[in-house]
This record gives structure tokens, C-alpha cells and sequence, in this order.
């Protein structure tokens, strides 16, 4: 029956995606195709002859629908950035805080139904725990002390954006990062290049410390 409403719509013959609890990149999907079909949901719910008229949809029900749709589009663009070839660590940052703009943003938009907002206060909640969760790993401890252990997005940007020739300090000043954050990324930078890059006599040229320095004012 669904392929013969399909076919009097005129619509492509697909079945709906299933949403996957563990794949929030599913729930999108489910919800993007219903959204495109819903001439087709309309008129499979509101037939007698399928006995699913407890399951139709009002317009109320089909705006909350293309809300949530909305909400987690974000995530589907980052899967598909990270998928390809090009992106790097440095680009996690930036991936991260766009993330995280577009939810705060869209946590206290009163157009959004009130389940919608609440459902996306919970996705921050979730986004920082596995922020805070890359701490653990050693990619993002460079420059750490055996007891010294400096915050990810701090040691982050050390490692890798602050290096970046298109990030540098820059991009943290242009997303309104705390000046303390970024003086103390400055400063990692320039205790790793010691740590790492100079002679242990101290003989290396200061030509060097001047480069480095240079390049994280920039």
C-alpha cells in the first residue's frame, strides 16, 4: 500500500530510514525523508483501509517534526566533514565550537517548541562530556607535566591550532576566547619549543625563539 500511495504521488519508491538510538545521524535522516514524504504519511494514516488513523499527524505535530529536524543537521555536516580526507586536528576546534554555537543558539530561540529546546539543552550537556573526555587521550597532553594537567581546549590549541597557519592565536580573539586562555596557550607554545627544539646547553641560535614568537602574534 505504501508503494501504491508512492506511485500516485509521483514520489521515488523508498521505505523510511530506521532511527537508530546509538546513530543520531539516523534520527535526521528518518526525519528529513518523512518530512519530503509527508504527502505521502498524510494519506497512508488518514486511510481507513490501513487502520493507522491513531498515528496521523497534525500540523502542530509535522512543525515540531521540522524543528528537531533542523536541531541535529549540524552534527550530519560535521560526519560529513570528518569523513572526508581533508580535515585534520586542527579543525576539531573550530568543528566543536560551530557545534556548540548553533546549539546555545537554538537553546534560547522561543520560535523552537519547549521539548525542542529542552532536547537540545541535553545534546550541550552530552557535547561537553566527550569534550572533556578527550583529556584522557595523549594527542592533546603534549606539553603536560606528570601533574600539571591543563585543560583540553587550552592544550588543544597548543598542539595544533595555534601552529596552524590559518588559525594561530587569531581565530581564538575572533570567537571571543578569555584572554587568560589565550596567554596561557601562548605560553604552552613557547615552554613546548624549549622543551622539544632547544640544545639542552642552551646553545641554540635565539634566531629561533624570535621565529616562534613571531608567529603566534600573528
Amino acid at each position: 500500500m505504501w508503494y501504491a500511495y508512492l506511485e500516485e504521488l509521483k514520489l521515488s519508491k523508498r521505505v523510511i530510514p530506521q532511527d537508530v538510538t546509538a546513530q543520531w545521524n539516523s534520527t535526521f535522516e528518518m526525519l528529513d525523508f518523512c518530512l519530503k514524504y509527508q504527502p505521502a504519511i498524510d494519506k497512508m494514516t488518514t486511510d481507513r483501509k490501513t487502520d493507522l488513523r491513531s498515528l496521523e499527524l497534525n500540523n502542530t505535530d509535522w512543525d515540531i517534526a521540522r524543528q528537531l529536524r533542523d536541531v541535529p543537521k549540524v552534527f550530519k555536516d560535521a560526519t560529513l566533514f570528518f569523513s572526508r580526507a581533508t580535515p585534520n586536528l586542527a579543525t576539531v576546534i573550530p568543528a566543536m565550537d560551530l557545534i556548540d554555537q548553533r546549539l546555545t543558539t537554538d537553546s534560547i530561540n522561543r520560535k523552537l517548541a519547549a521539548p525542542i529546546q529542552s532536547a537540545i539543552s541535553l545534546a550541550q550537556k552530552t557535547l561537553n562530556k566527550y569534550y572533556t573526555k578527550t583529556d584522557l587521550s595523549e594527542v592533546y597532553r603534549i606539553a603536560i607535566g606528570a601533574h600539571d594537567l591543563v585543560h583540553l581546549t587550552i592544550v588543544l590549541m597548543c598542539c595544533c591550532t595555534v601552529l596552524h597557519p590559518r588559525h594561530k592565536l587569531t581565530y581564538f580573539k575572533k570567537v571571543s576566547w578569555e584572554t587568560e586562555w589565550i596567554n596561557t596557550a601562548e605560553e604552552i607554545v613557547h615552554e613546548e619549543f624549549k622543551r622539544s627544539y632547544m640544545k639542552s646547553d642552551d646553545t641554540a641560535p635565539p634566531l629561533q625563539v624570535e621565529v616562534c614568537t613571531s608567529c603566534c602574534h600573528q
